[in-house]
């Protein structure tokens, strides 16, 4: 009995990896993407904030994430056109990974240029990036089946866990011995290894992926404001959640800052302890929902960040910053949780003859329907003062869950998969 296990125990091995490989040229991409985007966005706010910089003014830096909240503009032209290498979504990929890499060289050589120059030149990096993304966003839907794509939901948020861990943790924290040129290029160099597993993916459709019945006839050449019409609920749904979810836990370091937290401590959470924490929850969430229901999940998780929440108006009123650090970690647990549920829900959404177009609108037209509170949330904690502020946010984050639990529980029930 005891001799068979062994080899029992390495063929569960060996079919586990038989099955992740699969997602390693996801998992890849999804690296660069957080990557590239903690580092252009992750460390910059923190770093002006200790040097003194008003709240106000370190809320126009979420402009570099701008782009990702505008690819529904572009997104059309993804799925209409198909570049002359490689297959369609593929093509697009490398031609936007390739461009961000090329961007990034470029911005590694100005390190004296003006504030403009730089700004313009990372948002412009952070546009290629997010380009990257809804195409591979469309090869999941194309490509993955149905029941796969929670696996994918996990992958997205590792990679992009680690990425940040990578981007803001490593790169940020070695700033003083990379320098500027180094640390960009090693950012540049890091998404083009990361590029080159994709390129051997079968770009083949399995039968009943990426098509549905809302995507026949004249609606397959739509644009993305007739798309916008039919999806407009959801994205309502998504832009609200995205906002909220900001609101609340968003400026937690920056509070943290102000409470007189080292700002290597504050880089340490933002950097490594952050991405490390939505890790360990990507690869949890699916085995959770799979256990407790996926609307019974995103409902723990709303509490626990309510709580973190909560703990924070404390903390604040009371200047007392372990308890604010400690309530930042348990956002971090909390808001882990519901990622994997989220993303796999916008897979679901995005099912159709334009996956690119309807990704773009569900992720991207819902962040950028955040994206003026997010702009504006530093500014209000300024004028009202942190304890105010967080006991106002905790409201429209219920409120906002809420509806998100709602319109997910509606899907389920209409694909005959309540729980």
């Amino acid at each position: 009995m005891t001799g068979s296990a062994g080899p029992a125990i390495g063929t569960r091995v060996v079919d586990t990896l038989s099955g992740l490989r699969p997602l390693a040229p996801f998992f890849c991409l999804y690296v660069t993407f957080g990557a590239t985007l903690g580092f252009l966005s992750g460390g910059a706010p923190l770093i002006l904030r200790a040097r003194g910089v008003e709240l106000a003014e370190v809320g126009l830096l979420q402009l570099i994430n701008l782009p990702v909240g505008l690819t529904f503009l572009w997104a059309p032209l993804l799925d209409r056109l198909r570049l002359p290498f490689l297959s369609h979504r593929i093509g697009w990929i490398a031609a936007a990974q390739a461009a961000s890499v090329l961007l990034l060289a470029v911005l590694s050589l100005g390190e004296t240029w003006p504030l403009p120059a730089l700004l313009a030149l990372a948002i412009a990096a952070c546009a290629c990036v997010a380009t990257m993304d809804i195409a591979l966003e469309a090869l999941v839907v194309e490509t993955v089946p149905a029941e796969r794509r929670a696996f994918v939901a996990s992958a997205k948020l590792c990679g992009a866990s680690l990425g940040g861990i990578l981007g803001v943790g490593v790169l940020v924290g070695s700033y003083d011995s990379l320098g500027w040129r180094g640390a960009v290029l090693a950012c540049a160099a890091l998404d083009a290894l990361c590029l080159l597993p994709i390129l051997g993916y079968r770009e083949a459709r399995p039968r009943g992926a990426g098509s549905g019945a809302a995507g026949t006839g004249p609606e397959r050449w739509s644009g993305s404001l007739a798309r916008l019409r039919r999806l407009g609920g959801r994205v309502l749904v998504l832009g609200a959640y995205f906002a909220a979810s900001y609101l609340v836990a968003g400026p937690n370091t920056l509070a943290l800052l102000d409470l007189g937290v080292p700002l290597g401590q504050v880089g340490t959470l933002t950097g490594t302890v952050l991405p490390a924490v939505n890790l360990v929850m990507a690869l949890a969430a699916g085995w959770l929902a799979a256990r407790f229901g996926t609307v019974r999940l995103i409902a723990a998780g709303a509490l626990g960040v309510l709580a973190s929440g909560g703990l924070m108006v404390v903390a604040c009123a009371g200047r007392m910053p372990d308890l604010g650090v400690a309530a930042a970690v348990l956002s971090f647990v909390a808001g882990g949780f519901l990622g994997v549920p989220v993303f796999n829900m916008i897979y679901r959404w995005a099912q159709g003859p334009k996956p690119a177009t309807d990704y773009a609108l569900l992720f991207g037209a819902a962040f950028f329907a955040a994206m003026p509170l997010r702009v504006a949330a530093p500014a209000l904690a300024g004028w009202i003062g942190w304890p105010g502020y967080f006991a106002a946010t905790l409201p429209l984050y219920a409120a906002a869950v809420a509806w998100l639990a709602v319109a997910v529980d509606r899907t389920l029930r209409d694909d005959g998969a309540a729980r």
